[in-house]
């Protein structure tokens, strides 16, 4: 038994123990002072939280890098084992084909025995990079073969692909391809094929393939794959982790402010972004709703210029209209008795005419628009027939397109194309976009395309003109708008007939579309659906520009005695027949709507 004494313990003593709990104490303290400080900093800097992040990626993407020199290295690895591997097979072959071409042998057995040592040698040569095998297979079937198909391992010939047989057959080089071997577990493992032509005693032509069993090599890969799915895994969870603290730390404020301006630009200008802390999105924070108020303020200054203006539009269209029709009174009383002046004041007086109804015309669009401006513009629907309002306007048109030498023919593409329209609206749209075709048709006929489907009506006015280009077709509807200012107006239009036709067109929930290619003239489509309020459909009833043949074109005054159905696919009459396609102008060079002609496109003119 084992002895020893044993003592008492010691008394703790009390001011020890008060002076190591107040040390304690400091420390925790000074931890929690240090810890507030950093984390005060942390909330306040943006910059600081994306420098950290950054850092955190950045050892991410190092590592990236790391597996992608791996992969580098490894492919570089295979490579040099596929140089070796290329490297002994040529040697190995050129060493078959010099003990094949110098065999003495003159029967079969000889020979035979030769083969059989000479791939057994090849073979399990010692020094192979790896595992190796030897084909023989004879590329003719004679009666005087010493040697058949042979191996070195008892591999069959039938591993050889046809694209490395008939390679070897053709060609006395050596080439190889990657193949597949049978595998015990009832697979496949990669391999690669050398071959090349060796001759044999009597002279026979045989096919010398030598084998590598890639698999080892193979294994290697797998397991390097195998460690970068694992990496990759732990890559993306890292990734995704990341992505959610960013998310919530500095995404989420910027997704805020992306809604605030969303729901901004939609119009409500009463959103404001709400305002934490003192860091970079606080101030960001400030900024914008600065912003938002300055944007506020001034879009409703604009709002009250624009009322403004319109009214101001308004009653000066108004008010202008009782001393206009005065003045119209008086110059059409001078008109009518121009005969009676000299030439000087006859020709003031038809120009005073001419400038009345201009201005008339003018006054008249400004008020059109006020009213759309005003939403006071309203439809009086009722069934029309599309195809006799365009044979109307068409012949009331006709001295215009006299005027200009122009001829101007309705194509029908059906017997039945009603809808409940605005019969004045629709008429002056088409009136306005014929009148812009006769104006820049350059003397060449116009064509007004009549068709519909089920649910819509479609009437497209092409021309053969300048044409204009698809910048000046994107415009073409502004108010005011002209492809080329210096351009002399004839037809007296405003300016305004495009876009009182659009607004016409919106009214009836239809579309209008415009078309042109310089020196091949310019086309605009309309489209209404065939009931009052229903919207069109997807498919147009005609194309743009349309496609249409001569035979199809009619003259207005060729509709009238015809029945509706006979509108399609009628021929023409033999007067109509004569007239040519393209009718030149006397005073226009025969070059004029070619691709040299003036950058200029038909302007929105219209009499409304």
């Amino acid at each position: 038994m084992t002895t020893g004494t044993v003592t008492a313990p010691e008394q703790a003593d009390p001011a020890a123990a008060g002076s190591d709990a107040g040390a304690g104490s400091r420390s925790r303290e000074v931890l929690l002072g240090w810890f507030s400080a950093v984390r005060r900093r942390w909330t306040a800097s943006l910059q600081l939280r994306t420098v950290a992040i950054t850092a955190v990626l950045t050892l991410v993407a190092a590592g990236v890098l790391a597996l992608f020199l791996t992969q580098q290295i490894t492919s570089g690895l295979f490579q040099s084992r596929f140089d070796q591997v290329e490297a002994e097979s040529n040697r190995g072959l050129n060493q078959a084909r010099s003990i094949f071409n110098n065999a003495n042998t003159n029967d079969s057995e000889t020979t035979d025995l030769l083969v059989t040592n000479t791939l057994n040698q090849l073979a399990g040569e010692t020094g192979a990079t790896v595992v190796r095998d030897m084909v023989l297979v004879p590329l003719e079937d004679t009666q005087n073969l010493f040697v058949g198909p042979k191996s070195s391992s008892g591999l069959s010939a039938d591993v050889i692909p046809d694209g490395l047989s008939q390679a070897v057959q053709s060609g006395s080089g050596t080439y190889w391809q990657s193949i597949a071997l049978p595998a015990e577990d009832g697979g496949t493992s990669p391999a690669l094929a050398f071959g090349t032509q060796v001759t044999l005693p009597p002279g026979n032509i045989y096919a010398l393939y030598m084998v590598y069993d890639l698999s080892s090599v193979q294994d290697t890969l797998d397991y390097l794959m195998r460690v970068l799915v694992v990496a990759g895994a732990m890559l993306v969870m890292m990734n995704s982790l990341i992505a959610v603290y960013v998310t919530r730390s500095v995404v989420r404020p910027v997704g805020q402010a992306a809604s605030a301006a969303e729901t901004l630009s939609s119009g409500d200008l009463s959103v404001r972004m709400p305002v934490h802390g003192e860091d970079e999105m606080a101030r960001l924070g400030t900024s914008f709703n600065r912003m938002a108020d300055n944007i506020q303020d001034q879009i409703t200054q604009l709002a009250e210029l624009s009322q403004m203006q319109q009214r101001f539009v308004s009653d000066v269209s108004h008010e202008l209209r009782t001393p206009l029709t005065t003045v119209r009174m008086a110059a059409e009383v001078l008109y009518d008795s121009r005969d009676g002046f000299d030439a000087i004041n006859r020709r003031s007086t038809e120009l005073l005419y001419h400038q009345v109804e201009r201005f008339q015309a003018l006054l008249a669009d400004l008020l059109e628009i006020t009213r759309f401006d005003a939403g006071a513009a309203t439809m009086a629907p009722e069934k029309t027939d599309i195809l006799h309002l365009a044979t109307d306007v068409v012949q009331t048109a006709q001295p215009l397109a006299h005027k200009a030498n122009t001829a101007v023919y309705v194509v029908p593409m059906g017997s039945e194309v009603s809808a409940h329209v605005d019969p004045r609206r629709i008429e002056r749209i088409i009136r306005n976009l014929v009148n812009n075709a006769i104006e820049h048709g350059e003397g060449r006929p116009v064509d007004v395309v009549v068709g519909a489907n089920d649910s819509d009506v479609a009437v497209v006015v092409r021309d053969h003109g300048i044409g204009m280009s698809e910048e000046q077709a994107s415009r073409v509807f502004d108010r005011f708008w002209r492809a080329d200012p210096a351009r002399a107006r004839t037809t007296g239009g405003s300016g305004l007939g495009l876009s009182i036709a659009s607004e016409d067109t919106r009214l009836h929930n239809g579309r209008l579309d415009a078309w042109g290619r310089l020196g091949d003239g310019s086309a605009f489509r309309l489209i209404i659906p065939r009931s009052s309020g229903a919207a069109v459909g997807e498919d147009a009833p005609l194309q743009l520009p349309p496609a249409y043949t001569e035979a199809q074109r009619r003259l207005p005054s060729d509709l009238e005695d015809l029945e509706p159905s006979q509108l399609a696919g009628e021929v023409l009459p033999d007067r109509i027949q004569e007239q040519s396609l393209y009718r030149q102008r006397p005073d226009t060079p025969a070059s004029a709507g070619s691709a040299d002609a003036p950058d200029a496109a038909p302007h929105e003119e219209d009499e409304s």
